[in-house]
């Protein structure tokens, strides 16, 4: 009993114990808390804090940011009406000004006026002072002269039909001049399209060829038996074969520069060989004539090359080739259009105009040449047809058909052309003149001008084509200026020996002079 007791006791106390632990536990877990909940208070606070002086922070500096800009705002609205009073004060200024000239150009009106009005008024009365002082200066010239006022006016007309008789005749003879100079032009330019036709302007020394023989027995072998090798070869190459008195040698003579070319090559040939009779001829012949077609459309596609033009026709390379056997007062008519094709070229280069088209119508402009035996007319226009026909462009065509003044000039290409050309066949040198006898013209042609009454100067230019004469305008009047110039060509074409035709230029300069002290 005694035992239990105890025991109970034990447990009373180890229960009171663990409730006392548990006490104390608690009380520890509740310090514990409350130390925590304090020390999370006080965090909560500070973060409030920190938050508060942060929104603080930002609204302060909104604040700011907004005064700012509306301070700017307030400037920017400052300066514009400043700007616009600034205008508006202008504009204020500049209607005042304007009002102010107004008012002035009115006042300047209002004078002018009033002047002109002073003015009409002195006229009106200054023209009926001259009507009395006309009547009365009649009446004088009657009371002096014995003239009523219709003999007075008989005599005005008369003396009036006189100065008009006398520039009808001034009119005339200049009318009568520019016809002789058109009708000269003109019949040249006739003569020389006939000329051009039939090869007549060749020299003998440009329609014969000579051939060498090995002996004079040859001479019997070429005209064979009763003629017939003779007549063979005259008959298929269409070129007279002359066998004379000359030593060693036989002529062929014929206007076409490429038969005689043939004809030359076959004879030689022949002689050559030997052997000559109606067949071989034949033969020959035939060979020499493929020769050269094959040797002028070598030439064409050279000098196409050389002058740097492309794409041209084959019948246009093959008559370019031709005129490699065709002549000019000696001066050789392909290289003369290569030379032209180069001049018109670089001169076009010069003055901004297109070099192609220059340089192509230099190289064809003389195309016609080759053709105009067999057709009739100036060989620019044959040319110029040809060249349609075979495909050229217009402006290459009309650069043709105008470098002579066949039709007007209406590009700058077709005058380079034109102009090259000229360059080409005029410059000493170029066609057959010796300088001696080019320089002897020249001075011969100012000699004869200076000759004359009245010459102050004289200049031969174009190569002797022009002269030009500049008169004393004291002692030549316009009337006397024509009579010289035809005396002076009246002369020239009596005394001079010249190719082609000269033009005299009279010059009657007058000049007045005053000096204002």
């Amino acid at each position: 009993m005694e035992l239990l007791s105890n025991t109970q006791a034990y447990i009373v106390v180890a229960a009171l114990a663990v409730v006392a632990i548990c006490l104390i536990y608690a009380i520890f877990k509740n310090a514990q808390l409350r130390k925590d909940l304090v020390t999370k208070h006080r965090e909560l606070e500070k973060q409030s804090q920190e938050q508060e002086r942060t929104t603080e922070a930002k609204r302060r500096e909104l604040e700011v940011n907004a005064k700012e800009e509306l301070l700017q705002f307030r400037n920017q609205v400052e300066e514009e009406v400043k700007e616009a009073r600034r205008e508006v004060q202008q504009a204020k200024q500049r209607l005042e000004q304007r009002e102010d000239n107004l008012d002035r150009k009115k006042e300047e009106f209002e004078r002018e006026e009033q002047s002109l009005n002073d003015r009409e008024k002195h006229l009106e009365s200054r023209e009926a002072e001259l009507d009395e002082l006309e009547h009365q200066h009649q009446e004088e010239l009657q009371r002096i002269a014995g003239l009523t006022a219709e003999q007075a006016r008989a005599l005005l007309m008369s003396e009036i039909e006189k100065q008009i008789a006398q520039d009808i005749s001034h009119l005339i003879e200049r009318k009568r001049q520019q016809a002789h100079e058109e009708a000269e032009r003109l019949a040249a330019k006739v003569v020389v399209s006939a000329i051009q036709a039939c090869a007549v302007e060749h020299t003998t020394e440009s329609t014969v060829s000579v051939v060498s023989l090995p002996s004079d027995e040859m001479k019997g072998r070429i005209i064979g038996r009763e003629g017939r090798n003779i007549r063979s070869f005259e008959q298929l190459t269409g070129v007279d074969l002359i066998v004379d008195d000359t030593p060693e040698a036989v002529v062929l003579s014929g206007f076409d520069p490429i038969k005689r070319e043939v004809a030359r090559i076959a004879l030689e040939r022949l002689v050559s060989d030997g052997r000559i009779h109606p067949a071989r001829i034949e033969e020959m012949v035939a060979k020499a004539q493929q020769e050269i077609e094959d040797r002028i459309r070598s030439v064409g596609e050279k000098a196409a090359f050389e002058a740097g033009v492309s794409g041209l026709h084959p019948e246009l390379l093959r008559l370019l080739g031709r005129l490699q056997f065709r002549t000019s007062y000696g001066q050789n008519v392909l290289k003369h259009s290569m030379e032209v094709a180069m001049l018109a070229g670089r001169m076009a280069g010069e003055v901004g105009a297109r070099a192609e088209i220059a340089r192509r119508a230099g190289l064809l402009h003389d195309i016609g040449k080759a053709l105009d035996a067999d057709h009739e007319g100036p060989h620019a226009l044959i040319g110029a047809e040809t060249a349609m026909d075979r495909g050229e462009k217009p402006a290459i065509v009309h650069a043709i058909e105008a470098h002579h003044d066949d039709v007007e000039i209406q590009s700058v290409e077709a005058a380079l052309v034109q102009a090259a050309d000229a360059v080409s066949a005029s410059r000493p040198g170029a066609r057959r003149e010796t300088l001696e006898k080019y320089v002897k013209r020249l001075e011969s042609l100012e000699e004869i001008a200076r000759s004359f009454d009245g010459v102050e100067k004289v200049y031969a230019i174009q190569a002797g084509r022009e002269i030009r004469v500049t008169v004393k305008p004291e002692k030549i009047d316009d009337l006397a200026g024509y009579r010289l110039a035809k005396g002076i060509a009246d002369r020239v074409q009596a005394e001079v020996d010249y190719p082609g035709q000269i033009r005299v230029t009279i010059i009657r300069e007058t000049r007045a002079v005053e000096y204002a002290k």
